[in-house]
């Protein structure tokens, strides 16, 4: 008896997926796309703060080489990172039927857009920039004793200029998850498709 239970739910799960999906393909075309799609946008958003942070960085520091070389991964790890973020904690529970709730969804979409999409992409550009400034000698490197201080003075007029990119993200994650949902639930009160022909 044990033993058919998983199998249930895994059927059960696959059932609810599959409705959603179904459902949710009878959405007009735009409507879809930012279902399906929503969490790229996240990820094209979270890039464009990790490159805003670079920029930010390099310039407190002094670092004028590797240009491509610190821009790349700081676009590319924030994209995957808040992508993979926002489908998993997001448009995934949403399709299969595990959220369920329009302000645990904005609020999870908050959260995926402010740590993912926002605070990551900055705390990433330390250590980047930081390798780029001490590989290159292009700034005053701390001794041993005052890193943690120094790197905290450095962060501060970072910070202060990325608040609203920050928080940008995070209204606009919120939003999606927002606009997700209530396409969830206008998808689901649709009619099955071809009820109408029995």
């Amino acid at each position: 008896m044990e033993n058919q239970e998983p199998d249930n739910t895994i059927k059960e799960n696959l059932t609810t997926l599959n409705i959603i999906t179904r459902k949710i393909n009878q959405l007009p075309e735009v409507e879809r796309n930012l279902f399906e799609h929503g969490s790229t946008y996240i990820g094209l958003n979270a890039a464009l703060c990790g490159l805003i942070a670079n920029s930010l960085f390099r310039r407190v520091l002094n670092v004028t080489q590797a240009r491509i070389a610190a821009g790349l991964p700081m676009a590319v790890i924030p994209f995957l990172t808040a992508h993979a973020s926002y489908k998993g904690f997001v448009s995934l529970p949403l399709t299969t039927g595990d959220l369920n709730c329009e302000t645990c969804t904005v609020t999870r979409g908050g959260l995926v857009g402010l740590v993912f999409g926002g605070l990551y992409p900055v705390f990433l550009a330390i250590p980047v920039n930081g390798g780029l400034a001490a590989r290159y000698i292009s700034a005053v490197l701390p001794e041993r004793g005052n890193i943690l201080t120094y790197w905290i003075r450095i962060s501060k007029p970072v910070f202060r200029k990325m608040l609203f990119p920050i928080l940008l993200q995070t209204v606009f994650a919120a939003y999606l998850g927002s606009r997700q949902y209530k396409l969830l639930i206008k998808a689901l009160q649709l009619p099955e498709p071809g009820l109408e022909s029995h």
